[in-house]
């Protein structure tokens, strides 16, 4: 399903282009002719148009996909272009994603003053930190501990070497590791236990992953989940501007693509997350939703469409057991 209106509350002012800033959530198209009035749209459903040339683009892709000897080298080594990326943006990172408050209430609701219970938060790909501090630096719970982990020790090391790093601090526990969400032994982030944390995050991460790596990972975040815990999704939706984008020589599967900077990326459907993580996988759907945004270049007269999916998974609560 697509995010309604009503559903969306508006998020935090972001500048895009020229246009003054403007709250993202609020703007909706109901004239097609003022379509250029503005450089962006909120919650923008598809017809048919939009998504025939989507499929058309796509198709082209498929005529010159990724060659098995460079499919074998991105896939084997995902690791080796990910450092590259970090060592080259790590001055370009910190773009605070201050939306999750509206996004994500229950990360705001156990970090409230109000709210005064154990909590541990587990960032997976926290990055440099961009959504890892911005929940630790507004928190007012002293029985927060908040865990990022990444797959590159590079990441990690960069949010050590934030000023606001200080494990223990009055704003509550933090702790940075290294850590591959798609293991196959089930190894755990260093700082936690079985079944220790209330909440994960994921933002644009699963999406780097191999399809065949999404069980291990799944198994992994059902490992470190407590019962009645909830994971926090938000990636890249089927036919968003970044996959229709893609030219020839970057397919390495459906739907799975590699970038100029070697990187991987997926985009997934609704009905794709809902079978990883539900039907084959262990939890329960507590949303699923498209967010869709209009994108305009006013002076080229250009559309573009971008798609992220956004959902929220809970673990099972254990038998017996009626408090989340």
């Amino acid at each position: 399903m697509s995010l309604s209106p009503k559903e969306q509350k508006p998020l935090l002012d972001t500048r895009i282009g020229k246009d003054s800033p403007f709250t993202f959530g609020q703007r909706f198209l109901t004239d097609e002719n003022s379509v250029f009035d503005h450089n962006a749209w909120d919650h923008v459903e598809w017809g048919d148009e939009q998504v025939k040339q989507a499929e058309e683009l796509i198709s082209k892709q498929y005529e010159l996909p990724v060659k098995d000897f460079d499919k074998n080298l991105y896939n084997s080594n995902p690791a080796k272009y990910w450092d590259i990326f970090y060592r080259n943006n790590k001055e370009n990172f910190f773009k605070d994603r201050k939306w999750l408050q509206i996004e994500f209430p229950s990360l705001y609701e156990v970090t409230g003053p109000d709210y005064n219970k154990p909590v541990t938060i587990l960032e997976v790909g926290c990055g440099a930190g961009n959504t890892f501090y911005p929940i630790l630096n507004q928190n007012s719970n002293p029985n927060l501990k908040i865990v990022g982990c990444d797959y590159l020790k590079v990441a990690v090391d960069l949010v050590k070497n934030n000023e606001n790093y200080a494990p223990n601090n009055e704003k509550g526990v933090a702790f940075s590791s290294v850590w591959d969400l798609a293991n196959p032994e089930g190894t755990l982030p260093e700082h936690l236990e079985p079944n220790s944390c209330d909440i994960i995050i994921m933002v644009f991460v699963f999406s780097a992953l191999h399809p065949d790596q999404w069980k291990h990972a799944v198994n992994n975040l059902m490992k470190v989940l407590k019962p009645g815990g909830e994971i926090l999704f938000r990636d890249y939706g089927r036919y968003d501007l970044a996959q229709v984008r893609f030219k020839k020589g970057r397919l390495l599967d459906d739907n799975f693509y590699i970038r100029g900077d070697g990187t991987r990326v997926y985009f997934f459907t609704e009905e794709e997350l809902r079978q990883i993580f539900c039907t084959e996988g262990p939890f329960v759907e507590e949303k699923i939703a498209t967010d869709r945004r209009l994108l305009v270049n006013r002076k080229r007269q250009l559309k573009m469409y971008r798609i992220w999916l956004q959902s929220v998974f809970r673990k099972p609560l254990a038998e017996g057991d009626n408090n989340v």
